[in-house]
């Protein structure tokens, strides 16, 4: 089982975001990185399935400038064979321009599965997946929660509104991974130590055309500050009345 997981690194949620000099990206001062979390899941999913089988390896593909290294390094460390950059000094926002780049990668690479994470949490498009997967030919399976492979066929469980869709597809796939499949492994100190010695290609990035760009980027506005009532029960009525005519979620 030979399995490509295509990686991205992305910023942090949980820190504090301000608009670039250019008005149409994120300024990325102060801001900390990390694989994104689905991509995370993805990478967890693959390793559990080759330690499963008890053969095959897992690949890693990120496309960006040399800092995505640092993300690479990490999935590396989590167990992973082998590690390739495209390289680019800017990642395009343009979802086609990005699956071009990876297609043309894993192109030829005899992958019997491809795995992204369902969206990445940055940009939230869930589109590149698609797209890689008409570029290589290959079927698709968006979203899963539970993944199996087995005599050449794969298996898996998409969460829908109120239940659960099951399907079966045949290899090679592209496949997009789901939260709930599996937690992401920390890397131990003995994986750390080892990704510094496995493989990691840099080969440049053979973008396909850029036809959709950021045109301008807006922060949400600003909440307006608390406001005390008062105390008691004798403050219920008017809380209530705050609830339903202001803040509208009576």
């Amino acid at each position: 089982m030979k399995i490509a997981v295509c990686i991205k690194r992305v910023p942090e949620m949980d820190g504090t975001f301000r608009i670039a000099a250019s008005g149409a990206a994120v300024d990325e001062a102060g801001l900390k990185f990390d694989m994104s979390d689905f991509d995370g899941y993805a990478v967890e999913a693959a390793l559990q399935m080759t330690e499963k089988l008890g053969a095959g390896e897992v690949h890693v593909v990120s496309l960006g400038p040399d800092i995505v290294q640092e993300t690479l390094r990490k999935a590396l460390s989590m167990g992973c064979a082998r590690a390739t950059q495209l390289k680019c000094d800017v990642v395009p926002y343009d979802p086609f321009a990005i699956a071009s780049a990876l297609a043309a990668e894993l192109q030829g690479g005899a992958y019997d599965l491809v795995l992204f994470g369902k969206m990445s949490i940055d940009s939230a498009n869930g589109a590149v997946g698609f797209m890689v997967a008409e570029l290589l030919g290959l079927p698709m399976v968006h979203g899963c929660s539970k993944l199996d492979v087995a005599g050449g066929q794969g298996t898996a469980r998409r969460e829908i509104e109120g239940g659960g869709e099951m399907m079966t597809f045949s290899l090679p796939a592209v496949v997009s991974i789901d939260e709930g499949i599996a937690r992401p492994r920390y890397p131990s100190l003995k994986g750390i130590m080892a990704a510094k010695k496995k493989p990691l290609d840099v080969k440049p990035a053979q973008l396909g055309p850029v036809a959709l760009t950021v045109e301008r980027m807006e922060l949400p506005a600003a909440r307006p500050p608390g406001r005390i009532i008062g105390e008691g029960a004798a403050v219920v009525p008017e809380l209530v009345r705050l609830l339903q005519t202001e803040a509208k979620v009576l």
